[in-house]
């Protein structure tokens, strides 16, 4: 994670997807992660400078103002990036009332794992593959030696606050000097020893049915039930269904008259 953030020229993180509903014009159609806003899901993708911290804490405050009660999905794939940058997402993430829920997919590096760490207690979550990875903050400056040694001074500050952070959402116990030593290099992590460490609490491999599916699919089960035994039709020993009963009685045969 860098103090100083590197600027560079603006760039397209992704190829933008455009979700039109039938026979309406392009101006009416939603952008991909608008749509995945309406869901409340916001995804980190790359870098965190300036321009994706501005974006990610207003998503955070707009869905936080339409619902402060509901859970907002967080989705990490990113390498880290700048201090400042990551931590104005980071003060809004626990600034908000809106529970954010952390999911890490690909990579979470230096800033990001931060991030992912800074979930909700209980809700931050690495998918089977991913990693993550620490550090202590890195930086540069020349100039003046008595502005150098300014700087100097500053970044031990960052590095000791980040410190303090991380000790505060790992999960499991952990001493400043331990925590130092961990951030000494560069440590990579898979999801399981991420997990151990205490910088996620679960792993997770398929997404569990909402509450919305499970009373759908209860309900179409019980109503096969009713319609038929053990939800299917009624039939004879050999499988087959029985012949249908006719629809009126068949008429007796007269008797024959005597000549």
């Amino acid at each position: 994670m860098f103090v100083d953030p590197i600027h560079r020229e603006p760039r397209t993180p992704h190829t933008i997807i455009r979700l039109c509903p039938d026979a309406l014009r392009d101006r009416d159609c939603d952008d991909i992660f608008s749509r995945l806003l309406k869901e409340r899901i916001v995804c980190l993708n790359g870098e965190v400078d300036e321009t994706v911290s501005a974006s990610i804490v207003a998503q955070l405050l707009f869905l936080e103002s339409e619902n402060p009660e509901k859970a907002i999905h967080l989705y990490i794939n990113s390498p880290g990036g700048s201090v400042t940058a990551g931590l104005a997402v980071y003060d809004t993430m626990t600034y908000i009332q809106s529970p954010v829920e952390t999911i890490c997919l690909g990579q979470a590096a230096s800033m990001g794992s931060l991030l992912l760490a800074a979930g909700e207690p209980g809700r931050r979550y690495c998918l089977p593959h991913s990693s993550v990875m620490v550090h202590q903050p890195t930086g540069g400056f020349f100039g003046q030696a008595s502005d150098i040694a300014i700087h100097a001074k500053e970044i031990l500050r960052v590095r000791k606050q980040l410190n303090e952070l991380y000790r505060r959402h790992l999960t499991k116990p952990h001493t400043l000097d331990e925590i130092e030593k961990i951030m000494e290099r560069d440590y990579f992590m898979g999801a399981e020893e991420a997990q151990q460490v205490g910088i996620v609490d679960a792993v997770l491999t398929k997404r569990a049915a909402s509450s919305e599916a499970r009373d759908g699919k209860e309900g179409k089960e019980g109503k096969e039930g009713k319609d038929g035994k053990d939800g299917k039709d009624e039939t004879d020993g050999a499988g087959t269904p029985p012949p249908p009963l006719p629809s009126s009685p068949i008429p007796p045969t007269p008797l024959p008259t005597p000549s």
